[in-house]
């Protein structure tokens, strides 16, 4: 059994991440500040005998006594991390750091969960873990994408001088269970929309690409990266190659939704990549994995999710 934190343990994909890790025997330290948490994504954990919950802000140091750190602890959707940007800044430098350091005192192995939008609107495609990006450093996203490519300096920084013990996962767009109904991301955005007979809204014209992986795909990359003693510490990329414009993902979910929602097209908001696509090689090679559900199998999951909650609030 090892002890495990994970920080943002009652997000969207933390949540998650905490069942997998209980199931398979580890005790779990869940951290999260409930700034974009929900308790109700670990309700059914709380009376696990080897499952705790802290509440914390990770900008702020913790002592703590653990074996693997699973740093996931961020506003993840432009309208949470937009909300309050210094914030988001705060927990990518300042939490990673703290993390790092509780990682280097007590010789725990961590692993950053950074995101596809460190290529930010990539003039490479598909994006490889050896491309460095097109960012802009001063835009609405920057606290967010200037954020993660910092809190990578920072671990392989840590790594380097300190010999900490490191992972580093470039997460790309994820869904399923748990997300947010109101957190702006697109495939969450489109089933609430569809569910509740609204049109759909489309930034852009819609010929933009994005790549969905389903939270299950993901969750068996994190774990294997983090368990993997092969010496691989990345970036690694974890997403799904296959690639869907917006308006073909907007189509599907209307055809399994079954709703009469229109389609509204708005303007394309700054900075907003045009195409985003893994090549997750890197990730064949080294740990064995690849994404295995298709878009259509994980959208019916995760419609299910959000029609039972929304008729869980009277909304449909």
């Amino acid at each position: 059994m090892k002890r495990i934190l994970v920080t943002g343990g009652a997000g969207f994909i933390g949540s998650h991440l905490c069942r997998l890790l209980l199931e398979r025997g580890d005790d779990v330290l869940c951290l999260d500040n409930f700034f974009t948490g929900q308790k109700r994504n670990i309700l059914p954990l709380l009376g696990h005998p080897c499952f705790e919950l802290v509440r914390h802000d990770l900008v702020e140091p913790i002592l703590l006594e653990v074996d693997q750190i699973y740093n996931l602890a961020c506003p993840a959707s432009p309208i949470h991390y937009q909300l309050n940007p210094v914030k988001t800044v705060k927990t990518n430098v300042m939490g990673t750091i703290n993390m790092l350091g509780l990682a280097k005192r007590v010789k725990a192995r961590i692993l950053q969960a950074s995101t596809s939008e460190v290529y930010g609107d990539p003039r490479e495609h598909p994006q490889r873990e050896s491309y460095w990006g097109h960012v802009n450093p001063i835009g609405l996203r920057s606290c967010y994408d200037e954020g993660k490519r910092l809190a990578e300096t920072l671990m392989m920084d840590y790594h380097r001088q300190n010999g900490v013990d490191i992972r580093i996962v470039r997460i790309f767009n994820t869904y399923g269970p748990h997300m947010h109904v109101d957190d702006g991301r697109v495939v969450s955005n489109f089933i609430v929309q569809a569910l509740r007979n609204q049109p759909l809204t489309i930034y852009g014209d819609g010929t933009q690409t994005r790549s969905f992986c389903y939270v299950t795909d993901l969750l068996d990359g994190l774990v294997r990266l983090m368990d993997n003693e092969t010496g691989c510490i990345g970036p690694v990329n974890m997403g799904n190659p296959d690639e869907f414009t917006i308006r073909e993902l907007a189509e599907k979910i209307i055809a399994l939704t079954g709703s009469p929602s229109p389609l509204v097209h708005e303007d394309l908001p700054a900075d907003d990549p045009v195409r985003r696509r893994p090549d997750i090689t890197l990730a064949r090679q080294t740990l064995g994995w690849e994404p295995k559900v298709p878009l259509e199998e994980g959208l019916r999951h995760t419609i299910g999710y959000f029609r039972e909650l929304l008729a869980g609030q009277g909304e449909i």
